[in-house]
């Protein structure tokens, strides 16, 4: 329907505003309207008396606020289990699933629940983020992960509220909308009831090569839909630091943060929804780096006192070294409980050999719990000194972030994604893939859904 629209030159003034011209001609449901707009030479459609273009408007409008409350009430029922099963205190233990099978996935989610995970995360398979549609159904074949789809969300959602009820403690469910279909990956997150989503335009230009222009609209349509579902977003700079050195593009990290914290607001989001991004990344054979790595998720809990904050383990230089990659490990951990990190991936000891085996998740989880339980407090009993390395660094990377954000600010974010200035990667406005999905509005353009999100989250 919308292809056929777009050929009539007519998309411009919304799809909804022809699904309501369908309605006028007879349609009974939504079917029925793609099969009308479809057959129908839509460009041929004479313009509307004032009185019918209201009623049209009106009508759609009324569909829509009853989807919103549909969309509404399955929010209540999972605030309601929160509410009946309280989270464990942060950082809440994170770990991944990825078979490609939804139904191993799921058997592997209760087992990493069981063990002590308060998130569980679903990886999608290998380029998902590169379709310019939501693949249907539950999936039993993925490649480096499982399908997003609506069904699949569905299945994980239902069994982690069995785990939740069986342990007595409310499990999290994570996906990923990064890509060409973020609003539509956000809908289903909202309606089949996800706690956090990866929701990050940036990460989708530069690591996706998806057109900058296409995902910064998709993403702002996108995050309304978490802010009114009281989803969690997850901000993917933490992939700065994988193609460029995190000691040398720290400061990158903290602009970044920035600047996704002002389009969040902008969407609506609350600081709570805030899961901002950074990770343990800088290189182990280097000197002082836990004081560095300290420094640094230091500094990003200061610039964001009430945000939630995603730290992520080490993954760059891993080796096949596994009790190596252990004790690396267990050092982000010590950093995430010691700055009050919010969300805390894990990392597992055979992260460069292949993806994580029940056991794996086990150790990661039960070193993690430790760590936690040992050292929860530790930041009360130790201050930084002014005039030592953490602060002096500290004060660096914050003076470096201020710099670029100027020259953002003076040259624009377009200059600054394609001089390269975030994780070493260059993107032109009209390069990558989605941009033949991007028209300009008219002046009568017509969506009752984000006139109702951004009514609902401002």
């Amino acid at each position: 329907m919308v292809d056929k629209l777009k050929g009539s030159g007519v998309l411009n003034r919304g799809a909804a505003y022809w699904y309501g011209r369908a309605l006028q001609l007879g349609a009974k449901s939504p079917l029925e309207a793609v099969e009308r707009l479809t057959a129908l030479p839509v460009e041929k459609l004479g313009p509307l008396s004032p009185e019918m273009e209201q009623n049209l408007r009106a009508e759609v409008r009324a569909e829509a606020r009853a989807a919103m409350e549909d969309l509404q009430s399955r929010i209540a029922q999972r605030n309601a289990l929160r509410k009946q099963f309280p989270m464990s205190p942060p950082p809440h233990k994170y770990v991944i699933v990825a078979t490609g099978n939804i139904y191993d996935d799921v058997d592997q989610a209760r087992a990493a629940a069981q063990a002590g995970a308060d998130v569980i995360a679903v990886i999608r398979s290998t380029a998902q983020s590169l379709l310019d549609y939501v693949p249907h159904g539950a999936t039993t074949e993925g490649y480096g992960g499982t399908y997003a789809t609506q069904e699949n969300f569905r299945i994980m959602r239902e069994a982690l509220d069995e785990e939740s009820k069986k342990l007595k403690r409310y499990i999290q469910l994570t996906n990923y909308s990064s890509g060409l279909c973020m609003s539509e990956i956000a809908f289903c997150a909202a309606t089949e009831r996800l706690d956090m989503l990866l929701n990050d335009a940036m990460y989708g230009i530069l690591f996706r090569d998806i057109n900058m222009r296409r995902t910064f609209i998709d993403q702002y349509f996108s995050r309304r839909i978490c802010a009114l579902a009281g989803i969690i977003i997850n901000t993917g700079e933490d992939n700065y630091i994988t193609t460029a050195d995190a000691y040398d593009a720290a400061h990158t990290v903290i602009a970044s943060q920035f600047i996704n914290e002002c389009f969040a607001r902008r969407a609506g989001l609350k600081d709570w929804q805030l899961g901002i991004g950074h990770s343990y990344e800088i290189d182990p054979y280097r000197e002082d780096t836990l004081l560095l790595e300290l420094s640094q998720a230091m500094l990003v809990r200061r610039c964001f006192p009430d945000a939630p904050l995603k730290y992520m383990p080490p993954t760059k230089h891993k080796e096949t070294d596994i009790f190596f990659s252990h004790a690396y490990d267990v050092m982000a951990d010590l950093v995430a409980i010691w700055t009050r990190q919010g969300i805390q991936l894990l990392g597992m000891m055979t992260e460069a050999m292949h993806t994580p085996l029940l056991a794996d998740r086990y150790v990661a989880l039960k070193s993690a719990a430790y760590i936690h339980r040992a050292a929860r407090g530790i930041d009360e009993e130790f201050t930084v000194r002014e005039d030592g390395k953490i602060a002096h660094r500290a004060r660096e990377v914050f003076g470096k972030a201020l710099e670029l954000l100027e020259e953002c600010r003076n040259e624009g974010m377009v200059a600054a994604i394609g001089k390269g200035r975030f994780g070493d990667v260059k993107r032109e406005e009209t390069g990558g893939k989605g941009l033949d999905g991007v028209l300009e509005k008219s002046p009568d353009y017509f969506n009752p859904f984000l006139e109702l999100l951004e009514g609902a989250t401002s």
